[in-house]
């Protein structure tokens, strides 16, 4: 008697689990979409004509599209107290051994004039090899010895740097800075081109290049190198300054403006573009007239996982 009646309330509850389980299965679903709707920041720097920062602006100001459909801006900052974490990259190939001293002195005066307690910096060189001298830090003495110790090399690893500080930047939180100091050009063959700028992409990393070029009428230019570093800043949503006009100290000026007067642009994304695995970013500043204004910001973010590289 007490079996059959166990069975019976078996029987019983099993249907009541079918018949709750599409409810149930509905309801994990929208935690699930909740969960997975994911908050896309947008840091953009915006100048005028004369390239004069562009401070001010209110959320109002700004319209977002996301692969051409308009976005709502759910979160909006100027001058982001966010914590900046910053790899600066220095290029000792013997293209530029001359100023070394230079690079290794400027990025010091850059270090100590702005990390703030929230802040961390690492210091990496990129020859034939890359090497990270300093891990992230807001010791200025570390950094400091970590940009004593370059070396050299014959070779310029520079997509193997980009690659490699991209992915170390894209564990941090806060706004992910790579800075750049090179005369351009690859000549260690390694990572790629499009490898370096979808690592960079991937991780959320702002590239400001440095470009430190020989003499303007010099064979050893290389106008390849230097497109390649003015297009990988213009594509993450950095810049790129030549360090001849001014001098090292003025173009690292010039980034510290940048990052001080940061606008950032956050949006949930809607009616995204079925099944792309790349979005495209577009901010634009719709009651200026043409030209007015040059907004720098990340060209896009990729929604897939990458592929392991071979």
């Amino acid at each position: 008697m007490r079996t059959s009646l166990a069975r019976s309330r078996q029987r019983a509850l099993c249907g009541v689990v079918l018949l709750l389980a599409p409810a149930l299965l509905c309801r994990a679903q929208d935690v699930t979409l909740k969960v997975d709707v994911k908050l896309v920041n947008v840091f953009a720097n915006v100048t005028d004509q004369n390239g004069a920062i562009v401070g001010g602006l209110s959320r109002e100001d700004f319209a977002l599209t996301e692969d051409g459909r308009p976005q709502k801006i759910a979160v909006f900052q100027r001058e982001s107290e966010l914590p900046l974490n910053i790899t600066i990259a220095i290029d000792t190939s013997d293209s530029v051994y001359k100023d070394r001293a230079l690079e290794r002195d400027a990025s010091k005066r850059f270090a100590h004039a702005l990390l703030r307690p929230q802040d961390q910096m690492s210091v990496f060189e990129f020859a034939t090899f890359v090497t990270e001298r300093t891990a992230f830090t807001n010791s200025l003495k570390q950094i400091e010895r970590g940009l004593d110790s370059l070396r050299g090399g014959d070779a310029t690893a520079l997509y193997d740097a980009i690659y490699l500080a991209s992915q170390r930047l894209g564990q941090k939180q806060g706004r992910k800075i790579l800075v750049l100091v090179s005369d351009g050009g690859d000549t260690a063959k390694s990572t790629t081109y499009p490898q370096a700028l979808e690592q960079a992409l991937r991780n959320e990393v702002m590239i400001y290049s440095i470009i430190d070029v020989p003499i303007e009428a010099s064979a050893g230019r290389d106008i390849g190198g230097e497109h390649a570093l003015i297009t990988l800043a213009e594509q993450t949503g950095g810049k790129s300054f030549y360090a001849d006009q001014g001098g090292l100290d003025k173009a690292f000026a010039k980034v510290s403006d940048d990052l001080r007067t940061q606008y950032l642009l956050g949006y949930y994304p809607q009616n995204q573009e079925p099944g792309a695995n790349f979005h495209r970013i577009r901010v634009t500043i719709p009651r200026a007239a043409p030209g007015q204004y040059d907004i720098s910001y990340r060209t896009g973010y990729y929604a897939e996982p990458a592929a392991s590289r071979p």
